[in-house]
């Protein structure tokens, strides 16, 4: 045995090499055979058995985390991914691919670097989708607005988030744009307040048209009683006065809130006719005198 090829490898694809020589094979065959049997086997073993470790306790850390569900499925892909890269290149060193690791890892990091440039965007996007998963400024069902728009969340992946508006449009929207400007939540918390304006004339009684928008949020079944209803006089317009109730709401949806108000409105606007209390709209008077010139240069029809 010549032993130049069997020195390829000098732990375990050596030791296979020199195995597969001893049944009888060629050096240079048994040489490439036991290359190629280190790596299979060092891949497989460590991409397994990571797996095996590595997803349940990914699993754990999540769940404590409280991560949802659609988040989990792409963390535990990226998990994958990273372990399979981890086990090639150990599979590589294991089976003697010195030189050819070291060119691969050359071309890696120079088309790292080429991509890396082209996909400025996709990447920004990328670590944005893990800012969401990790933040959890809005998960799926929630109602956000942000630049204008509002609608329902209605999946989020790693590079954009779909949003359903009101309007039943589907908005696919970079996670960019959802991490680098303000994005409101309302429905973030259990609870939700509403402020809801009445205008009343100026010759109205204002204590009684506060009892009646009072008594009306009590009387409602989806305004709760603890924080208990408010009014308050915030304005002397030019036609009207303002009376801004403030209320709250549980377990918030648009949909809920938007029907809470408008019954909540129009029981108080019921109760105002019942008891003549007026809601004025803005009046205007116009003053001054038309003249017109020019009378003596008009001639009269002929007959």
């Amino acid at each position: 045995m010549s032993g130049a090829v069997l020195q390829v490898g000098v732990g375990l694809s050596g030791s296979i090499a020199r195995f597969l020589a001893d049944l009888g094979l060629p050096d240079t065959i048994a040489g490439l055979a036991g290359q190629a049997i280190a790596f299979l086997a060092v891949f497989l073993v460590l991409f397994y058995v990571g797996r095996s470790v590595l997803l349940p306790l990914a699993d754990r850390v999540m769940n404590s985390r409280d991560l949802e569900s659609h988040a989990k499925k792409p963390i535990r892909r990226l998990v994958v991914v990273v372990l399979g890269f981890v086990a090639v290149t150990i599979a590589f060193g294991a089976a003697g691919y010195g030189d050819l690791l070291q060119s691969l890892a050359t071309v890696a990091a120079a088309a790292t670097l080429a991509i890396g440039f082209a996909m400025q965007d996709v990447l920004k996007n990328f670590v944005a989708g893990i800012f969401i998963y990790t933040d959890k400024p809005f998960k799926i069902g929630d109602w956000i607005e942000w630049d204008g728009h509002s609608g329902i969340v209605e999946d989020i992946s790693f590079r954009v988030s779909r949003v359903r508006t009101f309007d039943n449009e589907l908005l696919t929207v970079p996670n960019s744009a959802l991490t680098d400007g303000v994005i409101k939540n309302p429905v973030a918390k259990d609870k939700l307040r509403l402020q809801v304006p009445f205008g009343i004339g100026y010759d109205d009684d204002v204590e009684r048209a506060t009892e009646i928008i009072i008594e009306e949020a009590e009387n409602h079944e989806e305004i709760l009683e603890d924080p208990a209803p408010t009014v308050r006089l915030t304005e002397l317009g030019d036609s009207s006065v303002t009376l801004k109730s403030r209320i709250w709401i549980d377990n918030p949806s648009r949909a809920d809130f938007v029907k809470t108000r408008a019954e909540y409105v129009q029981t108080v606007k019921e109760r105002f006719d019942e008891e003549g209390i007026d809601i004025p709209y803005p009046n205007r008077t116009l003053g001054g005198e038309l003249t017109v010139a020019g009378l003596d240069e008009v001639a009269p029809a002929d007959d």
